[in-house]
């Protein structure tokens, strides 16, 4: 095994001496720990383990975490193309070297690694960071260099050629995060405070429709007890109108009852009235009939008839009796009376 020259040895990273055995040996090793035979003990020197050169395409989190002392871990020159959540729970990790992958993002989780000091991802895939990055509060050297970053992160980052310039890339990348976290939580409490507003007006809202709803049950009761009240006024008007009506009907019933009795008791000569007056008119009639006979036999050229000559010497027979018979005459006033 040999040193490595440059940033790295201030690590203490050792490499194999050939490639092709660095490779053959990572290759047995992983091979072991896919078949869940042989843990990782052979691969750890102090507190450093080595992974480098493996051609690993996703991190044994499972296996790592057996090993708490081993604060310094190399995955440098593998296909790692993500690391899962769960490797932010290696949170003993010091030193991590992550460089010569093909990381296009890091877990969202990555602040959760607070004891990191050492963060190497040169040549890479990263365009960001994740926000959590500024939780790294003791990060203290960082590469970034080779990785298609934004803009305004390259800016921050600056160049890390040597260690000076790497320690100042850290802090710088720090503070950057920083910003961004203090602009996202802003955002998000601006969010939250949206929401709230959001919540309280609906809530307003629900009142209001609730309150709205009351009033008009409120209104619909009034409505509905009006509505009764009139009714039963209605109907205590109708008793009071009825018991007012039973004495008059009464009254009205009681003096038919006489006015009946009362005709009864007048109409009751009526009968014997009609009679007579029939009769009177009948013998009217005939008196008429016989003064015209007599009227005829006097006053015509057939008085010299015989039955003329008969009927007047009738007549001033009668004559001369009915002038001394004091109650024919008071018929005849009666008679002259009633006629119109």
């Amino acid at each position: 095994m040999a040193r490595v020259e440059g940033p790295k040895a201030k690590l203490g990273w050792t490499v194999s001496e050939g490639p092709s055995r660095s490779r053959r040996c990572c290759s047995c090793t992983m091979s072991k720990i896919i078949n869940k035979g042989v843990n990782l003990r052979d691969k750890i020197n102090g507190n450093e383990m080595d992974l480098s050169l493996c051609n690993l395409t996703e991190v044994p989190v499972k296996e790592l975490s057996a090993f708490p002392k081993a604060t310094a871990l190399d995955l440098s020159c593998n296909n790692l193309t993500i690391l899962p959540s769960d490797f932010c729970g290696l949170t003993h990790l010091t030193k991590l070297d992550l460089s010569k992958n093909q990381l296009s993002q890091l877990p969202a989780e990555l602040g959760r690694l607070i004891s990191l000091q050492h963060l190497d991802l040169y040549n890479n895939k990263l365009t960001m960071l994740p926000v959590s990055f500024a939780q790294l509060k003791n990060l203290k050297w960082l590469d970034l260099k080779d990785n298609p970053l934004e803009p305004s992160l390259a800016k921050a980052a600056g160049d890390c050629l040597d260690e000076k310039q790497c320690k100042q890339c850290a802090g710088r990348v720090l503070q950057y995060m920083r910003v961004i976290q203090e602009q996202e939580d802003k955002e998000k409490e601006r969010r939250l405070q949206r929401e709230k507003a959001s919540e309280l007006e609906k809530k307003r809202e629900a009142q209001q429709r609730a309150k709205e709803a009351r009033e008009r049950e409120a209104r619909k009761r009034e409505k509905a007890e009006e509505k009764e009240r009139k009714r039963r006024e209605y109907d205590a008007q109708r008793a009071a109108m009825a018991s007012q009506e039973k004495p008059k009907k009464k009254e009205q019933v009681d003096g038919e009852a006489k006015g009946n009795h009362t005709v009864v008791k007048k109409s009751a000569p009526r009968p014997r009235r009609s009679v007579i007056s029939l009769l009177l008119k009948l013998l009217l009639f005939l008196l008429v009939g016989v003064l015209a006979v007599v009227g005829v036999c006097q006053m015509t050229e057939l008085r010299q008839e015989a039955t003329c000559v008969s009927i007047n010497v009738m007549y001033e027979e009668a004559v001369s009796q009915v002038r001394g018979q004091e109650v024919v005459r008071r018929i005849l006033q009666k008679l002259s009376v009633q006629q119109p």
